[in-house]
């Protein structure tokens, strides 16, 4: 049975991870000469993507010993899990050619995750999402972070060891608090002078060590716009390979609707009622613009106009 939760873009893999046959290296080797089983290709980040029968895109899959052939090794390769019974494997490939005019050249194309997140199956941008997560944290992390010496990949691809001293080294990811403020019958939004001009968002920041999500939610709001939170309610989450962090999505209700930007994080804040926060969702606010589905942000507005 599925879980009963709200999936924002990004999350909702569908594959079984089957962690508990990554550390199986006859196993995967057999998987990936298997001629069933399947890989999937990114490119400095860019996934390879074809059309779908509807006219929008989807995974261009390609044989999975083609994938092991394009990695050369398991420094480039990754065991995504398992699609009922058959193996996925995924290849990150970089370098200034593309592989599109190269080996891959009539398969499909190379196209930015972030861009085209809204034109694939939901449960593709997830596999798409974790490949790229982890590819990111490999290449951040290919040196012993103990003692310096460069690490390997042991495990599918899902941990790196240093044949040194013999530290393990795992994926990390960094949670971030992302919150709608509100009093009352209006929420605030802000901007970052760097954004696109008009653009308005909810406030986020990262989780500090010793910190509950609910500390780390109060204390983001009070820096960034001097507001002091009352009650914090969770909404959803949501990953985001960007490069590896997870947005922890809240609704904050606040003690007034005073509050300033700090002018570091934020150049800007505005407050706005029930039905301007619904016409901004539906760009009808001249000028003003709402993050786009993709993003938790816009979900979390739009559930307060809907919900309170």
């Amino acid at each position: 049975m599925a879980l009963d939760v709200f999936l924002n873009t990004f999350a909702g893999n569908p594959l079984d991870r089957a962690s508990d046959r990554r550390g199986d290296a006859d196993w995967l080797a057999q998987q990936l000469a298997s001629p069933d089983a399947l890989g999937l290709a990114l490119w400095n980040g860019r996934p390879f993507v074809e059309k779908s029968a509807d006219g929008d895109l989807q995974i261009a899959y390609l044989p999975a010993r083609l994938v092991g052939e394009l990695a050369g090794g398991q420094e480039k390769l990754l065991f995504m899990g398992l699609w009922k019974e058959t193996a996925i494997f995924a290849v990150d490939l970089g370098g200034a050619t593309d592989p599109s005019e190269g080996p891959l050249q009539g398969l499909g194309r190379f196209e930015d995750l972030r861009a085209i997140a809204l034109r694939v199956p939901a449960p593709e941008a997830a596999i798409l999402a974790t490949a790229k997560a982890m590819f990111e944290w490999r290449r951040r992390h290919d040196h012993c972070a103990a003692c310096g010496e460069p690490s390997v990949v042991k495990d599918g691809g899902w941990k790196r060891q240093c044949p040194s001293c013999e530290t393990e080294h795992f994926p990390r990811t960094d949670p971030v608090v992302i919150m709608l403020p509100y009093h009352g019958d209006r929420c605030m939004l802000g901007r970052q002078e760097a954004w696109p001009k008009g653009m308005f968002s909810a406030l986020a920041g990262f989780l500090e060590p010793g910190e509950s999500i609910e500390e780390a939610c109060a204390r983001e709001l009070d820096e960034e716009a001097g507001l002091r939170a009352t009650k914090v309610r969770y909404h959803s989450s949501q990953p985001w390979p960007y490069p590896s962090s997870l947005m922890i999505g809240l609704i904050a209700e606040v003690e007034d609707d005073e509050g300033a930007p700090d002018q570091t994080e934020l150049s800007e804040v505005r407050w706005f009622t029930r039905d301007e926060a619904r016409d901004l969702l539906d760009g009808k606010l001249d000028g003003v613009a709402a993050p786009n589905r993709l993003a938790i942000a816009h979900q979390l507005i739009k559930a307060w106009v809907e919900q309170g």
